[in-house]
């Protein structure tokens, strides 16, 4: 059962008390991890997606006087100190919380918001390194401690979303789309359009997959994300060259009907895997939207039909199941192959979230999720399976 909010802010505030003394001033935020339900790598090209918040990354906090950020995250001795007097990126910190805390502070003074210090107890059960977002939750965590702390709440979800990004693509180093950040800030489930990535179209659904029978599963196939941003940068640098072929810079300003035309002479100039890449993009943002119109229909047997076809879709022509090369280590084809196996043609699986390694997703049926469980941890070890639900918080500032 997951733990209650109030719970984990109780433990937190004790833990600050533990390391500062006190506890007066101490304010309480909440940010929400996200999976991912449709629209796989979409986003950086102005797509549509569709994802849940999930799980939740909290923090009691307090003001300091010093012009300091000094967080304590549970799990690591050593505190993150981040001096806010020095904001450019710094090679050193890529890939490390250093680099999110400094980055997102300098999205709030390029655009003329305010900063400052504060220290913070943070905890998050965002499993780390899954494809739940655990670093856009921390962004936007960090974002609204900011927001509420020196700028009186007036950084919309839309903008703490865009600074989010910017912190993890410049300062962190991960060439990321919009959906992780936008889909924390937002909270609930959500279907995103960026067609205009400065204003993105937001609108919440309702979806409970366990009324209609299923338990939704992340299997977390313990491959390493390490040494994984090449391929993640491929993908949108193929696609973006793709849509330079015909004169823009992301594929939802191309026509379907443009690129289909002109396959045969896009092969020669980008290649044949960014054109089908390409025809991914086109026909995941079509699936998106028969995903909603599934959903608003309660029509759960065609979403998950959807969801399928996604998970082809992922494997064979976007190609984010296994990296370029991986000979010995191929753990998300495996967990999409036994998790097939196990569903004999019932229910609906996919890679997750930016893919190459980490996680799978299954709708399993409730009455053999337990089974599922047991079947996939045998192979990926004890704790791989993990059972999500909707969390419908937004991320912002809590109470006890």
């Amino acid at each position: 059962m997951r733990e209650s909010r109030r719970a984990v802010l109780v433990r937190l505030q004790k833990r600050f008390q533990e390391i500062y003394g006190v506890t007066e001033g101490l304010r309480y935020f909440t940010a929400p991890g996200r999976t991912e339900l449709g629209g796989n790598h979409t986003d950086h090209n102005n797509g549509r997606v569709l994802a849940a918040a999930i799980s939740l990354e909290a923090a009691a906090v307090a003001k300091a006087h010093e012009n300091t950020i000094e967080l304590r995250s549970v799990g690591w001795e050593q505190p993150f100190v981040v001096d806010l007097a020095d904001l450019t990126p710094r090679r050193s910190e890529e890939g490390k919380t250093e680099a999110l805390l400094r980055g997102v502070a300098a999205g709030f003074v390029k655009r003329g918001l305010k900063v400052g210090g504060f220290r913070a107890c943070v905890e998050s059960s965002v499993l780390q390194g899954s494809g739940l977002s655990s670093s856009a939750a921390f962004e936007i965590l960090t974002g609204c401690i900011l927001n509420a702390l020196y700028n009186d709440g007036a950084v919309d979800a839309v903008k703490l979303a865009l600074i989010g990004q910017e912190a993890e693509n410049v300062h962190f180093g991960k060439p990321c789309g919009l959906m992780d950040q936008m889909a924390s800030a937002a909270g609930g489930l959500v279907t995103i359009d960026f067609l205009h990535p400065s204003l993105p179209s937001v609108e919440q659904l309702t979806l409970d997959w366990e009324a209609n029978g299923w338990a939704l599963c992340i299997v977390d196939t313990k491959a390493s994300h390490a040494d994984l941003t090449p391929d993640y940068a491929a993908i949108r640098g193929e696609m973006n060259a793709v849509a330079g072929c015909f004169g823009q810079s992301v594929l939802r300003e191309v026509k379907p009907e443009q690129f289909w035309r002109g396959v045969a002479g896009l092969r020669a100039r980008v290649g044949d895997r960014a054109v089908l890449r390409a025809m991914h993009f086109f026909e995941e943002n079509q699936r998106v939207d028969g995903m909603v119109k599934a959903i608003r229909a309660s029509d759960f047997d065609a979403y998950l039909a959807l969801v399928n076809a996604s998970g082809y879709s992922s494997a064979e022509f976007l190609q984010n199941v296994a990296s370029q090369g991986a000979v010995k280590h191929q753990a998300i084809p495996l967990g999409l192959a036994l998790t097939r196996k196990f569903l004999a043609a019932k229910g609906a699986c996919r890679v997750h979230g930016g893919g190459f390694a980490g996680t799978i997703q299954a709708y399993v049926p409730l009455k053999l999720s337990d089974d599922y469980a047991k079947t996939m941890e045998a192979v990926f070890g004890p704790g791989s399976v993990y059972r999500l639900s909707v969390r419908p918080e937004r991320a912002g500032e809590s109470t006890l």
